[in-house]
């Protein structure tokens, strides 16, 4: 299993991976945000990314430090272009979203009083992570056409895998799988 804590993989990862890894390097982010444990979700850390897509970082920010934590963001990163950052409830939670561009990529930075782990982000990313492991190459692409037909991420998924209702609330269901009970739930692709 991959240790989501450690960007190390990016440098032995696609060439997207490694201008992702470089970045990171450049920017310093991850020692600016280290007391907030980071960690790297969305897309590129499966190789399911887009040219479109951003870089995520989700962070354990305690309810109190919230006020410090976008101001940390603002300090760092408020001179940079497409800067914005707002403090907002997702899921009945205090959250700050920042986000900016820097170093060729888009940045989103995420930040909730909770575990990184426990935030829907890294969820997903583990259950995301757990399929694609389990479907090979054959899903990563598949799951890659529906997100250039337009999807989201979660929705891709959920449409393959025929998870009925909400597609974010779905894939959760899937998180207590062992890697062998989750294979037997893949159903075939269609060509």
């Amino acid at each position: 299993m991959r240790n989501w804590e450690d960007i190390g993989y990016l440098q032995i990862g696609t060439s997207r991976q490694r201008q992702a890894h470089a970045a990171f390097e450049r920017l310093g982010i991850l020692a600016t945000l280290n007391a907030f444990g980071p960690v790297l979700a969305g897309t590129i850390p499966l190789n399911i990314d887009l040219p479109s897509s951003d870089l995520d970082l989700i962070c354990e920010v305690p309810q109190l430090a919230l006020a410090d934590f976008q101001l940390l963001l603002r300090q760092h990163y408020g001179h940079l272009p497409r800067f914005s950052l707002q403090e907002t409830m997702v899921r009945g939670c205090p959250s700050v979203v920042g986000g900016f561009e820097a170093e060729g990529f888009a940045w989103e930075v995420f930040g909730q009083p909770q575990p990184t782990r426990a935030q829907h982000a890294v969820r997903h990313l583990l259950v995301e992570y757990a399929v694609l492991e389990a479907g090979g190459e054959a899903w990563r692409q598949a799951v890659l056409t529906l997100k250039r037909q337009g999807l989201k991420t979660e929705p891709a998924f959920a449409q393959l895998l025929q998870l009925p209702g909400d597609p974010y609330a779905a894939l959760l269901t899937l998180e207590n799988l062992t890697s062998a009970e989750l294979r037997q739930r893949l159903p075939p692709l269609r060509p």
